[in-house]
């Protein structure tokens, strides 16, 4: 058995390109499916895919691990860098849907069996008003209430919200007290039995991310997602250390020696690992292992395509210290045109059953993607009131 093509459809999708990756073997009709989205990289991505392929195209799609290394060792560079990590995860992720194939199991099956009976997902209800918290006030925190209720209507149990707005290295009370006001209407609009997230999008200095996580600390958050930037593990750490707040961050580590800095460190408690950017599923294994030793909870970063959700939420079925998976349901209204899943959604509560069909369980359909080409991403720019560049 040998693959003999590996394409890149790109679909557009608003904020992102999804990229699906299609690896094709020398069995009539044996495909793979995987996804490699990467916002504002597309064009970097799908040539990363294409010189990839060049490593791997004439072997054996069974040799997954051994393909892996290849795809990561045989270049000087290794697979560093987001872009080539990326490619590399999408093949990956294809090649596991081709192995369950072969198999006719489910992907989980390969894994050693499913864990858990269901899993639990959460929706993003996006940055709304606090987006130009420069222009804003206090009384604007009414939005998030509205996002959640609709959050909790739609059946989610738990959500998550950027309610913390761009700050300079240091600021005064003002950014602080708006967080505070849109977690507070949230809480007050939801109550205590729904869960809520806020993602801080790694904006905030070390010292800016500590007074945000200490005045939302009494709301019960269910975690407090990248606090500062994902580089600044001491700051992570000592942010972890002052509050009881659970804290997530991992989504832009791509590898596994800075996942074991930033366990061994003690810098979060919930790990975002990314399974279209770590290095695919083969990788997710590794990490989930390493978490599991430090006795770290798994919820994996999750905003992209279809592709990468049913590889997570397949992943998930079988880690022991999976809580929850990240998903996307209104982001374009051709999502479900583009591909057919074999994971059962339980509108209330939002809670998915096993995938029951080989692989990961979903066909994507080339010519619905085809509907939808390759636009550019809508540009997402941050300011201070002074003119310097913020994080978006």
């Amino acid at each position: 058995m040998k693959i003999t093509a590996i394409e890149s459809l790109v679909c557009h999708a608003r904020m992102r390109n999804w990229i699906f990756v299609k690896v094709v073997t020398d069995q009539p009709g044996l495909i793979g499916w995987g996804e490699a989205t990467l916002e504002w990289h597309t064009r970097s991505v799908v040539g990363a895919i294409q010189d990839l392929a060049e490593l791997i195209i004439g072997e054996d799609p069974r040799r997954i691990e051994h393909l892996w290394q290849m795809m990561y060792r045989q270049h000087f560079w290794h697979g560093n860098g987001i872009v080539r990590s990326t490619a590399i995860s999408g093949i990956d992720i294809a090649l596991w849907d081709i192995a369950g194939k072969i198999a006719g199991l489910p992907c989980s099956q390969l894994w050693g069996g499913r864990v858990r009976d269901s899993i639990r997902t959460y929706c993003h209800l996006g940055g709304g008003k606090m987006e130009l918290f420069y222009e804003t006030s206090v009384e604007d925190a009414r939005a998030f209430a509205d996002l959640a209720q609709a959050a909790v209507a739609d059946g989610y149990t738990a959500f998550k919200s950027m309610a913390v707005p761009p700050t300079m290295p240091l600021e005064g009370l003002r950014p602080v007290k708006l967080a505070e006001a849109a977690v507070a209407a949230m809480r007050d609009a939801v109550g205590e039995d729904i869960d809520i997230m806020v993602d801080c999008h790694a904006r905030p200095s070390p010292t800016m991310g500590l007074k945000f996580g200490h005045a939302l600390d009494p709301y019960g958050l269910y975690f407090l997602e990248e606090p500062c930037w994902p580089e600044a593990i001491d700051g992570l750490a000592a942010i972890k250390a002052a509050i009881t707040t659970p804290i997530a961050t991992g989504e832009r580590v791509i590898d596994l020696a800075s996942f074991r800095e930033l366990f061994a460190r003690r810098a979060c408690d919930v790990c975002q690992l990314d399974i279209t950017h770590c290095g695919g599923l083969t990788a997710a294994r590794r990490v989930a292992a390493l978490a599991d030793a430090y006795r770290i909870a798994l919820a994996p970063h999750n905003p992209q395509g279809p592709v990468s959700t049913a590889a997570s939420l397949e992943f998930g079925f079988t880690q022991p210290s999976y809580i929850i998976c990240e998903t996307v349901h209104h982001d374009v209204p051709w999502r479900q045109e583009v591909v057919r899943e074999g994971l059962t959604i339980e509108p209330k509560g939002r809670i998915v059953r096993p995938n029951s069909r080989p692989g990961l369980g979903i066909e994507i359909d080339e010519a619905a993607v085809a509907r939808y080409p390759f636009q550019q991403e809508l540009p997402q720019r941050v300011f201070y009131p002074d003119g310097s560049v913020g994080d978006w």
